[in-house]
């Protein structure tokens, strides 16, 4: 490393958010950046630590005291060729990635003040395309083909390594834009959507063929594209988890992906009707599940003029960090998690379980809860749950569903079909289904008799 010993008088610092009573007005990114010198300084505190337990955390198998260390020096277009070595789309998970690897790095274990990785790699994207170190890359073809179902992290990352072994790809998506979760189920002021666009301009320079408004089902009503050598399905998890409370078709009663997805589709110049907009504009809002999707209608929320925000979750709260005693280093944490979301206003509340949607002529007034409280099963497994203390009513006009998603379903395929990402596995973060995708890809060469 450049300067072994930085970690023991340069501090951890994070760029740190926009003032609440700006960013709250608008949907442009949330988070700040450091200067050049402040973010060499950080990349200095990583540390000769031995085993680098972040390389091992990172589901794309990063190495961060590599480029690391590269962008302590200035070589900036060194950090982006190691950081690319292993992350295609450094400038996504540079923003809204968890940085599992700094959960795992010794300074975390140490300090509890790991290296700002995630920061590092988003700024080190950013330089890249600023100094022209991106570069399109055209390979040679090999004379076979492959279909990618969805363009999502997966199909994105599957398709672009695909691509780069040789193969001519085509990729098919059900919506008008590529992205997935990333451009209709993260709001803007976390990923602006430009960046999306210009790594898509880039994937359609270096080859790959992009189909929208296509949505492949395969099925034996619908045979497979017989001009493909193989096809990788990556179509997500497409069906959020339901809540099937009385009063559920309510007006008002919706699921989280429903007003994310709309709103991001208003500020890329999309129209909706006054009966088919979602607003939360003067409600009381409700949002039940306690996840980063509920965080993110949270923010919406706000952003579009909520009168007051509520967030209740089934299950207890999480404890306080920065160690989880039932999860240790050099695992993630499952400590409470605060996010800038939080920060602009709500109220959080746990062991609350949803009964009953109240409405009048149709239209969603409240939601009648119970608190909870959660026992050891005598026969092992999950908990079982109690009620404690009597239901309450809570005040809302606006209630969003963000409890998860289901795990999709497959058919038998063909030998030449490979399932990859949040279609194959469930729902989980955007870099391990970029690394799945990735792998897949992989067992598709291999499976054409590539090298």
């Amino acid at each position: 490393m450049g300067n072994a010993k930085a970690f023991l008088s340069v501090h951890r610092q994070e760029a740190g958010y926009r003032p609440i009573h700006d960013r709250i007005h608008d949907f442009g990114e949330v988070e700040q950046t450091l200067n050049t010198r402040e973010r060499k300084l950080q990349a200095s505190r990583c540390m000769d630590c031995g085993v680098p337990f972040c390389h091992w955390a990172c589901p794309l198998g990063n190495k961060p005291p590599e480029w690391n260390d590269a962008l302590y020096r200035g070589e900036w277009e060194q950090a982006y060729q190691l950081l690319t070595s292993t992350n295609p789309f450094p400038e996504f998970t540079g923003r809204i990635c968890p940085a599992l690897c700094e959960k795992a790095c010794v300074l975390n274990l140490v300090e509890h003040e790991p290296t700002t990785n995630r920061e590092d790699e988003g700024a080190i994207a950013e330089a890249a395309f600023r100094e022209g170190y991106v570069q399109v890359r055209v390979p040679v073809r090999n004379g076979k083909s492959v279909a990618v179902i969805g363009a999502g992290p997966a199909g994105l990352a599957a398709a672009n390594a695909l691509n780069q072994m040789g193969y001519q790809v085509t990729v098919f998506e059900k919506n008008e834009a590529a992205g997935g979760l990333l451009r209709y189920g993260i709001p803007n002021f976390k990923l602006n959507k430009a960046i999306i666009d210009r790594r898509m301009k880039l994937l359609e320079e270096e080859g790959i063929a992009f189909k929208y408004g296509q949505e492949i089902i395969l099925d034996s009503s619908c045979p497979l594209p017989k001009e493909y050598d193989a096809i990788v399905v990556a179509t997500g998890t497409p069906t959020a988890r339901d809540l099937q409370a009385p009063g559920r078709p309510l007006k008002g009663v919706h699921f989280a992906l429903e007003l994310l997805a709309q709103q991001n589709r208003v500020l890329a110049g999309m129209e909706f009707g006054k009966e088919e907009r979602i607003t939360a504009k003067g409600k009381d809002v409700l949002v039940i599940g306690g996840g980063d999707t509920g965080s993110d209608c949270i923010g919406t929320a706000h952003r579009q003029g909520c009168h007051s925000v509520t967030q209740i979750e089934i299950m207890p709260r999480p404890v306080e960090g920065p160690e989880d005693p039932q999860n240790p280093w050099p695992n993630w944490p499952r400590t409470l998690k605060t996010t800038s979301s939080h920060e602009e206003g709500c109220t959080r509340r746990w062991n609350i379980n949803t009964l009953e949607f109240l409405g009048e002529n149709g239209i969603l007034t409240g939601v009648k809860v119970q608190e909870i409280d959660w026992q050891p099963n005598p026969k092992g497994g999950r908990p079982i749950m109690v009620e404690k203390g009597q239901p309450e009513i809570i005040k809302a006009e606006l209630v969003l569903l963000a409890m998860g998603f289901l795990k999709p379903e497959h058919p038998e395929y063909p030998e030449n079909v490979f399932v990859c990402g949040d279609a194959k596995n469930g729902a989980t973060l955007v870099v391990r289904a970029m690394a799945n995708g990735i792998e897949t890809a992989r067992k598709v060469d291999q499976f054409l008799g590539g090298k």
